[in-house]
């Protein structure tokens, strides 16, 4: 159940370099991509639909979101 994260398995992106200010996404939850912040493990996780995810990262590749300074 996508409600109950307790045994998730979460990964980093490889993107995230060294300074831990990172976003975690957890697999293997049909129709949802639970995502939080490395930073606090133990807080919240947003659960995001997998096609609403796919697109975020597809613009994400396309270069539609610029990176801050």
């Amino acid at each position: 159940m996508a409600d109950d994260l307790t045994y998730a398995q979460w990964r980093k992106s490889t993107y995230c370099g060294d300074s831990g200010d990172c976003v975690e996404v957890a697999d293997g939850f049909p129709g949802v991509v639970p995502v939080r912040d490395s930073k606090g493990s133990h807080g919240p996780s947003l659960r995001v639909a997998t096609r609403a995810w796919a697109e975020f990262i597809s613009g994400i590749q396309a270069g539609a979101f610029p990176a801050a300074d």
